[in-house]
């Protein structure tokens, strides 16, 4: 089994690092999403609508998720709050 070179030991470090402050952004958005789904409030899903909205951008803008599933995933939950607000006006 050979050694493995300094450069090879800190790009694992820096991998690791990164994987670990990429998965942060993830599960605060996983986290969003699902607040969400089980709010029974108007009022409280537009609050939760708008961080997760930011909580996207964010992560679009680092390179966490892409641009276009950020898009995707933002107006997937606008049409869920939505289809929440009209179904209690009726």
């Amino acid at each position: 089994m050979s050694k493995k070179s300094l450069s090879v030991k800190k790009r694992e470090r820096q991998n690791r690092k990164r994987r670990l402050h990429n998965l942060k952004y993830k599960k605060w958005i996983k986290a969003l999403m699902k607040k969400i789904k089980k709010a029974t409030d108007g009022t409280q899903k537009k609050q939760l609508l708008n961080e997760l909205y930011e909580a996207l951008d964010k992560a679009a803008k680092r390179n966490i998720i892409h641009r276009n599933k950020a898009a995707r995933l933002k107006s997937k939950y606008a049409k869920l709050v939505n289809s929440h607000e009209t179904a209690n006006k009726a």
